[in-house]
């Protein structure tokens, strides 16, 4: 699949993928029933971010950008996919086949470094921004991408920043990989949380510095004749970092995560998921100077989640909270066309008004 490279598009890409107010925040639930669900959300607090759905039937065939055109990595479909795309309907950033691997893009800049781009040979190069799409439609398991993902060549297009990936089966093997000094490093994730920078060795060792948390209340103490209670509920967790810088919104989610209870099924955990990313939604104005805040109503532009033992991916949006659900499951993708539609109809909040005689 082609699309024209244009200078607006260049310029496009440019602003959205080299600012430092896009963030993401990922996690992952397993149900009682067995169900394993990841889920993120992806931030731009710079203007409204192009999104949209994207359905990819088996035998698609892609060709990658690189910075001298559509002339990288050919590949065709083995597996058909949806996914949420921003910019491009091929930059899919989150998604799942219809094997249940789950696979999600996350920015990850001034750590991350790439192969050095042969001009000379691009079609053995794919852009940071269609592994995703790759990674989904030749794969069906985590094992199957930590082989391949070793001799990928990997660059960056014009002015956009480097990202790294989560990579997720319904076996519950989940993995990150990031390129470090032009190499592909692939990590397990037991934690099953995945932000930004820096990188997610630094993140998982930074979880130390929080070992005297937990959940539930404190016990009141005396000390020197003097009673010390707590506020309020919660006290336990006194120390949680509440920004929204990557290493802060990493140990949070992993403790939020950590002490959610187990849902019975799929949907409930989906749903729970929905609430606990909640918490990382960024308003606008909070990474601005006064004055120069978008309009847009948020900077957490969507959210989404995958079920990979039920095959559903869901969204939802700053325009629409509603949570939408595409059945993979119900998609017959040796028939199915290709296809991309933006995620919102209409841009603004369903408000339901109730009437009262």
């Amino acid at each position: 699949m082609k699309t024209r490279i244009t200078a607006s598009f260049i310029l496009l890409l440019s602003c959205i993928f080299n600012h430092n107010i896009s963030a993401c925040t990922g996690i992952s639930l397993t149900a009682k029933d067995g169900s394993r669900i990841v889920a993120r959300t992806i931030e731009w607090g710079g203007s409204k971010l192009p999104s949209m759905y994207v359905i990819v039937p088996r035998g698609t065939e892609f060709t990658s950008y690189t910075p001298t055109g559509i002339n990288g990595l050919t590949f065709k479909a083995k597996y058909g996919l949806a996914g949420l795309s921003v910019v491009q309907k091929e930059f899919i950033t989150e998604g799942m086949n219809e094997a249940g691997l789950s696979a999600g893009l996350f920015y990850f800049p001034g750590y991350g470094q790439y192969p050095d781009f042969d001009s000379t040979n691009p079609s053995k190069t794919i852009a940071d921004l269609q592994v995703v799409c790759w990674i989904l439609s030749q794969h069906a398991t985590v094992d199957e991408v930590k082989e391949s993902v070793k001799n990928l060549q990997v660059t960056v297009l014009q002015g956009a920043s480097t990202v790294h990936w989560r990579v997720a089966d319904s076996s519950g093997r989940q993995i990150v990989i990031e390129f470090i000094d032009g190499r592909a490093q692939v990590y397990d994730n037991p934690a099953g949380v995945l932000t930004n920078s820096p990188g997610f060795p630094w993140q998982m060792t930074n979880l130390n510095n929080y070992v005297n948390l937990y959940p539930g209340a404190v016990a009141e103490q005396s000390w020197n004749n003097t009673s010390l209670r707590q506020f309020g509920a919660g006290a336990g967790f006194l120390g949680l970092p509440g920004d929204v810088t990557p290493p802060s919104r990493f140990v949070r989610a992993f403790f939020y995560q950590a002490t959610a209870p187990q849902q019975p099924d799929g949907e409930a955990a989906v749903v729970q998921a929905f609430h606990i990313l909640n918490n990382f939604d960024i308003p606008v104005g909070l990474e601005h100077k006064a004055g120069e805040a978008p309009d847009i109503p948020s900077a957490t532009q969507w959210t989404a989640a995958a079920d990979m033992t039920n095959g559903k991916l869901y969204f939802r949006t700053m325009y629409n909270s509603t949570i939408r659900c595409i059945d993979l499951r119900q998609i017959d993708f040796s028939k199915t066309k290709f296809a991309a539609f933006p995620l919102d109809k209409e841009e603004s909040e369903p408000i339901e008004h109730i009437r009262i005689k």
